[in-house]
């Protein structure tokens, strides 16, 4: 057995020819993301085709094959809601979908060792075969499991697997059951010849928890749509990578899909085609579907800026609207236009769409994020209920704007979030259960903190998965020049190597205070971890998975397990890459078109392709 000792030193990386060994015997034991303890042997484990499971809660043991079917299959699916919820409903539901994996997936990773190599084990040979996997919840859910803040509901796991094929599983919640059991698909690998499933690492002692308790993406439904479908697809992916948020950002100056039916013309008018518009049904349909797999999903509407689409229902209710060809005076991207300050109009508008929508997105949701990014104060020389493009005209008429929403949003049920600027540029009075999220720099990270609000990190330097495929906004014929080489505005592309090197703690410094990123020790829980982002100018159903995957996979793994070893030594890259690049196979295999991560000359070379140090 690799005893924890040696992984330190292959994570260090000064220790070469260890290293070397330790990636190709066996396949580098391969966990995405890694967890916080992890030992393992070489002994090999079948599974059994007719594999069982005993769950309890507590001492309350129940074969789970006794549940209703049309309980388990709704939850599969996605069509199930709160009136189906339940501890046992949320495991049956997790454990069909482990079986799903384990007995369908067809991963032979022939990539990861040498060329040819006769890697396998013998399929003549006599088998130890896993019979039964047992379950132990060791507390009762509470009715935070269906829609927790951050931290509310662990989701710590321990697993393990014997030399003689007992399979044990124990947990705290029902999440921490999902997430042991998407670890437990990942240690089986199919055999070549004659499709048997096979597990070369037993014995295996895991002992796992996330060193974040919010671990997102940020995922942006307005500029490009995105079928309900599609969005369930890329909820099962973030859950196999240990996700446990999803934002949607649901409109923007482009396109309202989303349909108010107190408002109807938002979407009819608003969506780019009839059909593309995300119904009360099917929203709620994505939320349970997030729900059942630990995924939390989450709206949001950004406000006031980037509502110039309101205009197409109500005119008079969006100031700047679409000014041509100056757009840039006035917003950040076309169409320009932002929602009016001081208006009587605006408020009965909030009133009527916080009515209609708050109470359908609390049963699934702890938050709701009001936006509040990017406002452009020129927008508001030409808004007739204000006419000034000052700070101290505007700022007052901001704090009351969003004063009021956020009323709506604690009413409902649920906490408020914003972007930072609301907090770092126009110096709003928050409540103090606001949460803020950065991502201008680590900076913003350390100065939310210092005036006591809870922050989300995702520096767009580093987290942001749309920068680097240049600009989506053409040049003016006459003036090509000045915008070559057409670069977008975060250029260059975060590699996963980058993002991998980044955390929610980069840069803070506890020590000096002196420092503008210092924070002091006992703050460091106001950090609640971060989010990645896709923004979808140049980004649809059609190539999100390859600009998302495997880069949002390195994020995930900084969330869960971090980017350092117990020891507080950043990991090894090259021993990071090769179980990332496992993974992204493993994620092909089921269906997700992930991006490369290395040609395979360098996953079967035993020396692989790391850079010399000479240039």
């Amino acid at each position: 057995m690799f005893s924890r000792y040696f992984l330190s030193l292959l994570y260090s990386g000064f220790y070469f020819p260890l290293l070397l060994f330790i990636l190709h015997a066996p396949l580098t034991s391969a966990l995405w993301p890694l967890p916080a303890s992890y030992e393992h042997g070489e002994g090999v484990v079948w599974l059994d085709r007719h594999l069982t499971f005993q769950y309890a809660i507590t001492n309350q043991v129940r074969d789970l094959r006794t549940l209703s079917a049309a309980q388990s299959s709704s939850a599969l699916n996605g069509t199930s809601n709160l009136n189906t919820a339940s501890s046992y409903a949320i495991v049956q539901a997790a454990i069909q979908r482990a079986q799903e994996r384990l007995l369908n997936d067809t991963f032979v990773p022939w990539k990861f060792h040498p060329r040819h190599s006769d890697f396998e084990p013998a399929a003549n040979a006599t088998k130890v075969f896993i019979k039964n996997v047992t379950i132990q919840q060791n507390a009762t859910d509470s009715s935070a499991v269906l829609k927790p803040m951050a931290g509310e509901v662990s989701e710590n796991y321990t697993l393990s697997i014997s030399t003689p094929g007992t399979v044990a599983i124990t947990a705290i919640s029902s999440i921490g059951i999902i997430r042991a059991l998407d670890t437990f698909t990942q240690l089986f690998y199919q055999h070549s010849t004659d499709s048997a499933v096979y597990c070369p690492y037993a014995p295996v002692a895991i002992i796992d928890a996330p060193k974040f308790a919010h671990r997102g993406l940020s995922m942006d439904v307005a500029r490009n749509y995105y079928p309900p479908s599609f969005i369930m697809h890329t909820i099962d992916v973030l859950a196999w990578n240990k996700f446990n948020r999803l934002r949607l950002h649901a409109t923007d100056a482009q396109s309202w899909p989303l349909d108010i039916p107190s408002l109807p013309e938002l979407s009819t008018k608003g969506a780019y085609r009839k059909g593309l518009s995300y119904s009360p049904q099917q929203l709620t349909e994505i939320q349970a579907y997030g729900m059942y797999r630990g995924v939390q999903v989450y709206i949001e509407i950004d406000m006031p800026g980037h509502t110039s689409v309101i205009a197409l229902a109500y005119p008079g209710l969006i100031a700047a609207y679409n000014i041509q060809p100056n757009w840039s005076t006035y917003a950040a991207e076309p169409p320009s236009g932002s929602l009016k300050l001081n208006s009587s109009a605006v408020y009965d508008f909030l009133h009527t769409l916080w009515e209609d929508l708050l109470p359908r997105l609390a049963p699934y949701s702890a938050y709701f994020h009001t936006g509040g990014d990017e406002v452009n104060p020129n927008a508001y020389s030409l808004d007739d209920t204000v006419r000034s493009n000052q700070t101290s005209v505007l700022q007052p008429l901001i704090q009351t704007l969003v004063g009021y929403n956020h009323d709506y949003v604690r009413a409902a049920g649920m906490t408020p979030i914003v972007w930072e600027e609301m907090l770092l540029e126009w110096n709003l009075t928050l409540g103090s259960d606001v949460i803020v999220q950065t991502w201008l720099s680590d900076e913003s990270v350390a100065k939310t903190v210092q005036k006591g609000h809870k922050v989300l990190a995702g520096n767009y330097n580093y987290w942001y998965l749309d920068c680097g495929y240049g600009s989506w906004v053409d040049p003016p014929p006459s003036t090509t020049n000045p915008y070559y080489p057409y670069n977008d505005y975060c250029s260059p592309l975060k590699n996963w190597h980058l993002i991998y090197s980044h955390s929610p703690f980069a840069s803070l410094s506890t020590t000096n205070t002196s420092s503008a990123t210092y924070i002091p020790p006992s703050s460091l829980d106001l950090i609640l971890g971060g989010e990645v982002h896709i923004w979808s100018e140049k980004t649809d159903p059609v190539n999100f998975d390859a600009v998302v995957w495997p880069r949002a996979a390195a994020a995930a793994e900084v969330l869960w397990s971090g980017n350092q070893d117990a020891e507080g030594r950043n990991r090894s890259l090259v021993e990071v890459g090769k179980r990332l690049g496992v993974w992204r196979e493993r994620m092909v295999e089921r269906g997700v078109g992930a991006g490369v991560v290395q040609m395979v000359w360098c996953t079967q070379d035993e020396r692989g392709c790391v850079a010399d140090g000479l240039g």
